[in-house]
């Protein structure tokens, strides 16, 4: 089929829609599809669209609608669609979801977050990464020299970007935890915290934003990651994480649990660096819980493989074929 993707993140954009853009454009063209991925839809033909986000993408959606009301429609749910949009925007987003022939989440539990009516519709679909599949998980050798945390994600609120570090401050003296933050600053204000916080915690490091290969050698070098988040759609920083066989320690949000599980061991409750604190100190120095963590992630690792999610995005494609059909 002829395909277009469209997403709000620019062509040059680091943000993770543009990256999960244009992995599905290298997936789909790898099962035998023309794929292309634009920022603004104008009505060009094609046998289907695939839209990232509910809200961002409405004037792509509406337009696709009127354009061709006889061709199938998938919508992608991010984070904010799900967990903010959907109630400050409740017309534009409630309307992608409704049109839609078929919907793509990111994590096991989004079914819970939006309205039943839209369940049946509904994809689960894990992102993957090829970053680390060349390297076992069990072979990947930590930097003994200090126990780094790492967090990778652009500074933003959504993401409550600086919550390690603050953690970090609470550690007693003896701690050798060093809070290494990987991202570009969303805003002036972001980066004036990030600053900050550099200035006055030793323990914590900003890099502002890097290259993959760079990101991706910080992973290498941490004992653990940590995702703070507030509210998440389905991070592939924990794809990514787990394909690493890098323990995570995460905010118990449904975005994580929904990737996780709910047994995973290394949740602590959303924005209390306290207790983050705790949970950093105890992997530092209780082996057998970092441990423990890097064995649920390593059994998740095959989770979030291409394969996969190639095979997600293809069922997505025959639900979105169905629903058409059905509507018609």
């Amino acid at each position: 089929m002829k395909l277009i993707i469209n997403t709000p993140s620019q062509p040059d954009s680091k943000a993770g829609n543009r990256a999960t853009a244009e992995r599905w454009k290298m997936l789909l063209e790898k099962a035998g599809h023309t794929v292309e991925v634009v920022t603004q839809y104008h009505g060009e033909t094609c046998d289907m669209l695939l839209a990232l986000h509910a809200w961002r993408s409405i004037d792509a959606i509406r337009r696709f609608r009127d354009t061709w009301p006889r061709k199938p429609l998938i919508v992608a749910l991010t984070g904010t669609d799900i967990y903010r949009h959907q109630y400050e925007y409740p017309d534009d987003t409630r309307f992608s979801m409704t049109e839609a022939d078929a919907l793509i989440g990111l994590h096991d539990l989004v079914a819970n977050d939006i309205p039943d009516q839209f369940a049946e519709k509904l994809i689960c679909l894990y992102q993957s990464t090829d970053e680390f599949q060349f390297l076992p998980v069990q072979d990947i050798a930590r930097n003994a020299g200090a126990f780094t945390v790492c967090v990778i994600g652009h500074l933003r609120d959504e993401k409550d970007s600086l919550r390690a570090a603050y953690a970090a401050r609470l550690l007693p003296e003896t701690s050798a935890i060093r809070v290494v933050c990987a991202g570009k600053a969303h805003n002036e204000d972001w980066q004036q915290k990030a600053e900050f916080e550099m200035s006055e915690n030793p323990r914590f490091q900003w890099l502002g934003q890097i290259e993959k290969a760079d990101i991706r050698q910080l992973m290498v070098q941490s004992q653990v990651m940590v995702i703070s988040s507030v509210m998440e759609g389905g991070a592939n920083v924990i794809s990514e994480a787990c394909r690493a066989g890098l323990p995570v320690i995460a905010s118990d949000i449904p975005g994580n649990i929904g990737l996780l599980g709910r047994d995973y061991a290394g949740y602590f409750p959303v924005g209390d660096e306290g207790a983050l604190c705790e949970l950093l100190y105890r992997a530092e120095i209780d082996p057998g819980f970092l441990a423990t963590l890097k064995n649920q992630t390593r059994k998740l690792a095959e989770r979030f493989v291409p394969e996969k999610e190639l095979a997600s995005l293809e069922q997505a494609l025959r639900l979105a074929m169905q629903g058409c059909s059905e509507r018609l």
